[in-house]
């Protein structure tokens, strides 16, 4: 190792520590590498010596904290650990390597020794990525567990098992892209992989690190991208892992106050610690280069950026100006993104971030954080307790679902009905909403035409696009017996419609992050709880007009921009998706009558509890 990586390291410039240190293939067996600054004695221990301490002692590279070795006879696949010798002299404890790429299935807890390879057939794809998840194009996620999408004969699903399943189905149902909850190396499977420990190998769960090679190569060559969950903000304290790995707080604060997570029961990065940037900066970047992950989404990263996330006075340390803010946490946070979109301009990065903090998905230069997209949470929360409420008490409510408007374009924003929303007693979407069985189908079908109308790109969790019943639990598959029944196989269409339809129609998609691409024009009606607007882009028009109540509202006037003649392209009560089959019959021809502060406008019937989208033909 030549001292400029080192210092790299130390610097917290590294992107690539996981190809200094760690196990690596030498010309005769592995050598090792460890950062344990603190320690007084490092040696590994493995299949290739019988576990036997002191066999094969590392080797302390100057000053660096780094120690090294080669085990000559050590071999692909055999288990190993550091152990490691406190300065005291007297205690001995065994950790998993930080940078190991394989680790056992758990409840075991050793390194793997592993060696890829795995030859990709993706060239196709990584050459059209850029253009693919550009700002103006059309992306629509799937958001998977991996254990609980399919169990194959009720045991736990591999990569290489449902790759060719998986990537027909999100075909199929039109989605453009999979986002993973996290399948990093995780030993407790109902964290759903939130609790991370091994941030450079994927989950054994489901198969070697090939076998996911071979997973995401699949849905490549289908043309399916590959989002992962990441989770930089917290890590458990299993003895095995980062927490007080070399005796000390290494990779935590030291403080409970910045160190411990009181949500989560988790330790905190010092993300102060340059060495500890490189490490997550590593992780980040090796799940692009090495698996040709297309993006991360980000997790948590509100309990990132502020250092009273969570907690009561007295329990948080204010920074040098006396505020909340986590200016280490917003560094690292910069640094990413400027790292990963400067090595990989085609990739995506999305912030999980909740709050009102300015500038997550603006660039870097302009005191943004430098992410490519957030979720919207607000709209997800506004819109799912609009829609919660019987439809005679919605015109009270109407701002829920017209607040949007304000901050639409504030950031780039995902439209995200995701897991968190079908757990922990929430109910699934179906059992959120009011009214009987029709009604709630209606409702979700006019939730998801709302998501695909208005700016933003897309994302809901997997078993929403088929309407299932019960909640999501990570112990059971889906409840792929509802698509024997025509009401669920009706709202997957559905899905799949609206997928194809906002793929197709540029309106819908071109301007998803530019506020010329939208005119609110006829949100105020909460009488009628009615709402329209219209989407632009490229020379084309797409008018939007959505009724939230069980009733037909007839012969509504809606404003437009331009004259001509309108086409009705799509109607969530249609017939074929389990509707009442409501519309407004041959294409419509404008009036020169103004309404909604336009010039002109269309007399529409509106179905119950649905959105019916009209283009502009000519």
């Amino acid at each position: 190792m030549i001292k400029e990586e080192i210092n790299a390291f130390h610097s917290g410039e590294a992107t690539f520590a996981y190809k200094i240190l760690g196990a690596h293939p030498a010309e005769h067996g592995f050598y090792f590498r460890v950062w344990a600054p603190n320690a007084g004695d490092v040696y590994v221990i493995g299949d290739f010596n019988s576990w036997d301490i002191g066999t094969h002692p590392l080797k302390r590279i100057s000053d660096s904290g780094i120690y090294e070795t080669v085990v000559e006879h050590a071999k692909e696949g055999e288990r190993y650990k550091f152990a490691i010798r406190h300065n005291n002299g007297l205690e001995i404890f065994t950790k998993a390597d930080p940078f190991a790429k394989r680790m056992e299935r758990p409840p075991n807890t050793a390194s793997v020794l592993h060696k890829s390879r795995y030859e990709w057939s993706d060239t196709q794809w990584l050459s059209e990525r850029k253009e693919r998840q550009s700002a103006h194009s059309p992306i629509s996620i799937y958001e998977l567990h991996f254990g609980s999408w399919r169990k194959p004969n009720g045991a736990d699903p591999s990569y290489r098992g449902i790759a060719h399943e998986l990537a027909a189905y999100i075909k199929e149902t039109g989605f453009t892209h999979v986002e993973l909850l996290p399948i990093t190396h995780h030993p407790f499977f109902g964290s759903w992989g939130y609790q991370c420990l091994g941030y450079f190998a994927p989950s054994e769960q489901y198969g070697s690190p090939d076998d996911l090679k071979y997973f995401i190569d699949v849905l490549h060559q289908e043309g399916i991208g590959v989002i992962l969950d990441w989770v930089p903000a917290h890590f458990p304290t299993d003895n095995q892992g980062l927490s007080t790995f070399d005796g000390t707080h290494l990779f935590e604060h030291s403080d409970p106050r910045k160190g411990f997570h009181p949500d989560w029961n988790t330790a905190i990065f010092n993300y102060g610690r340059h060495e500890v940037v490189s490490f997550l900066l590593s992780s980040a970047r090796f799940w692009i280069e090495e698996y040709h992950i297309d993006g991360i989404r980000v997790d948590a990263v509100a309990s990132m950026l502020y250092l009273d996330y969570s907690r009561n006075d007295g329990e948080w340390i204010p920074n040098e100006e006396g505020g909340n803010q986590n200016w280490e946490a917003v560094r690292l946070l910069k640094t990413l993104n400027e790292s990963l979109y400067g090595a990989y301009p085609g990739i995506l990065t999305i912030a999980e971030e909740s709050t009102a903090w300015p500038g997550v998905s603006r660039p870097t230069y302009s005191n943004g954080l430098g992410f490519g997209a957030k979720w919207d949470m607000g709209w997800m929360h506004d819109t799912l307790q609009y829609l919660s409420r019987e439809p005679i008490h919605r015109k009270y409510h109407h701002n829920e679902i017209t607040f949007r408007g304000v901050y639409a374009f504030s950031e780039n924003y995902v439209l995200a009905l995701s897991h968190d929303e079908v757990v922990h007693g929430k109910g699934s979407l179906l059992n959120k909403m009011p009214g009987d069985e029709w009604q709630k189908r209606a409702n979700v079908r006019l939730l998801f035409s709302m998501m695909f109308a208005q700016p933003g790109k897309k994302m809901m969790f997997m078993g929403m696009e088929f309407g299932q019943w019960k909640e999501w639990n990570h112990d059971e598959e889906l409840d792929w017996a509802l698509l024997s029944h025509p009401n669920h196989i009706a709202l997957r269409q559905c899905v799949r419609d609206l997928n194809h339809l906002y793929q197709r129609e540029a309106a819908l998609h071109y301007t998803d992050f530019d506020a010329t691409g939208v005119h609110w024009s006829g949100m105020d009606d909460h009488e009628n709880s009615v709402l329209s607007f219209i989407r632009f882009g490229q020379d084309e028009e797409i008018l939007i007009a959505c009724n939230f109540t069980p009733n037909v509202v007839y012969n509504y006037q809606v404003g437009v921009s331009s004259s001509g003649v309108w086409k009705e392209i799509f109607n969530s009560d249609s017939k074929e998706y389990g509707g009442s089959d409501v519309s407004s019959g041959e294409p419509q021809s404008t009036q020169d009558v103004s309404t909604h502060q336009q010039d002109h406008s269309l007399t529409l019937n509106l179905p119950p509890l649905a959105a019916v989208f009209w283009k502009k033909e000519s």
